[in-house]
């Protein structure tokens, strides 16, 4: 089985680059749209974020680290799964870039180094498949969030 290199989604978002830089960017955007429970982020290179994700009792909690920061066209971090810390071996690289298409936004996100992560060929697989389901409907919820502002 090969393992796809990554996942590229581009979406049209109507509102502003500054907009949709702020809710990418800030923990309080973030841990709306994103997560639902809360986020934390220290927007510089190396800095630390969190994103937490309640359904019913269980709480998740994702931890990443800030790779690069250009406003208001690039962000990027790696990240790990659910509890775990980031370290090499274990974590993507999502990759955020936008830019102005007429009076919105467009917004590409690619996630990469699936086939790199330290787990099984069958783990990588369902991982890649769960992120590929998980950024539609993300992208999409932040469209939502940033349309009914």
């Amino acid at each position: 089985m090969t393992i796809p290199s990554q996942i590229e989604r581009e979406i049209l978002i109507d509102a502003p680059v500054t907009e949709v830089w702020a809710a990418v960017t800030e923990a309080s955007h973030i841990g709306t749209w994103f997560g639902n429970a809360g986020a934390t982020i220290d927007l510089r290179p190396g800095g630390a974020m969190t994103c937490t994700w309640r359904n019913g009792e269980a709480v998740d909690t994702v931890h990443g680290v800030v790779e690069k920061v250009d406003e208001p066209h690039l962000f990027s971090y790696r990240w790990a799964r659910p509890g775990v810390e980031p370290t090499p071996g274990n974590t993507t690289l999502v990759e955020f870039t936008l830019h102005p298409d007429g009076a919105g936004t467009r917004l590409r996100v690619v996630e990469s180094g699936f086939a790199e992560l330290d787990r099984t060929e069958s783990e990588r697989a369902d991982h890649i498949a769960e992120n590929t389901d998980g950024w539609r409907m993300e992208l999409d919820e932040l469209r939502a969030y940033l349309t009914s502002r």
